[in-house]
């Protein structure tokens, strides 16, 4: 799949974060220990772990960083959202195929 790498230049320094090229909030690119790590499409209903994404979020009608950061909590893992800084410059953008798998199924459970 094919993300965009955004580079932005904040107040304290330089940050760079994997971003979708259409955003939408029913998608998101999950970071585990501050590296994109795992790709979640709540309408991807051929991928078991999406599906139960899609009932967490969509069916239970929950905000999709309030979900991650309880499967974060629950497997004790570091799993987080990034987005743009909000007092930012964006420098440059560059797009990058990158295969995300989805969220290991066992943490959903």
């Amino acid at each position: 799949m094919t993300f965009k790498l955004t580079t932005y230049k904040t107040l304290t320094g330089q940050k760079q974060i994997l971003e979708t090229t259409n955003q939408k909030s029913t998608q998101a690119i999950i970071y585990k220990d501050n590296r994109p790590s795992f790709w979640v499409d709540c309408f991807d209903l051929q991928t078991e772990s999406n599906i139960q994404m899609n009932y967490l979020v969509l069916c239970q009608k929950r905000n999709i960083k309030d979900v991650i950061k309880e499967i974060g909590q629950k497997n004790n893992v570091k799993l987080s959202i990034q987005e743009a800084p909000v007092f930012a410059i964006k420098k440059a953008s560059v797009d990058q195929d990158i295969a995300l798998p989805p969220l290991p199924l066992e943490w959903l459970n």
